[in-house]
Parts: C-alpha cells; structure tokens; sequence
C-alpha cells in the first residue's frame, strides 16, 4: 500500500484500523524489550552471580539513578516509568539501525504518542501523591490570571517533548540513509554508530526531562 499516515507508510488494514510501519515496529520493539527483561529477571533471581544478572543490576542502577536526578530523590514507581520510556526509546534506535527498516520513535505519531504518555502522567502522578486538591492548588499559586499559562506551558512541553525526541532521531536516519544510497554500505558505518549514539542520548533526555516533570507533580506541595 502506498497510503501513508502522519508520514509513516500504511503496511495493512485490520477491520478498517490501518497498520503503519511505526505500529509494526513499535510492537517489535515492545516485544524484544519484555523478552530481554524476563530474561534479565530470570538471571537475576535464578543466577545472581552470572554475567546477565550483573548486567541487570546495572542497568536497574542507571534507571534509578535517572529517576532520582530528575525527582530529587528516591521513586520506586519513577524508576519504573521512567525505565519504561528508556528502554523502549533506546530500543527503538537499536532497531533503526536494521537496514530497510527505521526506529518508530522517528514517526511523528509514535513520538507524540509518547509526549503525550508523560504529559497524563505529570497530573495523574501529582493527584495520586498530593490529591486533586493539593495538585490542583499550584496552577493558582501566581494567581488565577497565571493559571491559563501554566497550562499552556504544559502543553508546550509536551510538544516540545515529541518534536524533539521526532527531529533528532529522524535526522539521524535521514542521514546514514543518504549516505548509504550515494556510497555504499560500509562508509557510513561510523556514521550508524553516531546515530546509535545519539538516539541512547535522545533515549536519556526524553527519560529524565519526564522524571523532571513528574517529580515536579508530586512536590508541588513541599516546594510550598
């Protein structure tokens, strides 16, 4: 099919709901990351002492280490969310580096789909810990002639977030693709590695400017 929607081609129809590329690979992402998380968990219960579960340590000590930089202090539910929007960002510049294929995160839908994951956590997070009240408060705190403009500042961030996160890792693919076309295959290999590692770095950005978000929710009322 030649159809594309919100820049990403249409591969199928099913019961009248099309299935774009970034769909199909969002699900084989999100499909590669809970396997290597179960078996990072199996090897980290059943094999404390092996080479997997050092590895599962450490990344669980990164993404806690991610979430309390951006809350300021221990979150065991942040560590969890925000670990999520890691590895399924870091998987997906894994996965654009397949050839014929490029990471979901540089579909506009996908990276939206995202931003807008953190922007209902921001106030579901912040309502959960403060109550509706608590976390309602802090939109009139400049008073309530300010109150549409924190809003909108939501709202921009969140944007922010998805054009960011949508920019880089497209630029990243655009590129290597050109090069790949003009040259051949083996001259932008550095060149695939760089996008790799700037998608690990897009991957750590988007994580804790969403921890920066959330822990802000839940503090409103200390910060008072």
């Amino acid at each position: 099919m030649s159809e594309d929607l919100f820049g990403s081609p249409v591969l199928a129809q099913v019961v009248g709901v099309p299935v774009t590329a970034g769909m199909v690979g969002s699900a084989v992402v999100t499909v590669a990351v809970l396997a290597l998380a179960g078996w990072l968990g199996r090897a980290a219960v059943h094999r404390p002492t092996s080479a997997p579960a050092a590895a599962a340590r450490l990344l669980v000590g990164f993404l806690q280490g991610v979430a309390r930089d951006g809350a300021g202090r221990d979150v065991p539910a942040l560590t969890v969310f925000g670990g999520t929007l890691f590895v399924f960002v870091a998987g997906s510049a894994l996965y654009g580096q397949l050839p014929g294929v490029r990471a979901p995160t540089a579909d506009l839908a996908v990276a939206s789909a995202l931003a807008l994951v953190v922007f209902v956590a921001v106030p579901v997070a912040g309502v959960w810990v403060r109550g509706p009240i608590g976390y309602l408060r802090h939109y009139l705190e400049g008073g309530v002639l300010l109150a549409p403009i924190e809003v909108i500042s939501e709202l921009s961030r969140t944007l922010a977030l998805a054009l960011r996160l949508f920019g880089n890792m497209m630029s990243g693919h655009l590129v290597v693709g050109l090069l790949v076309s003009l040259v051949g295959l083996l001259v932008p290999v550095p060149l695939m590695a760089l996008d790799l590692a700037i998608g690990l770095i897009q991957a750590y950005i988007f994580t804790i400017l969403a921890c920066v978000y959330v822990g802000a929710a839940i503090q409103v009322e200390e910060t008072a």
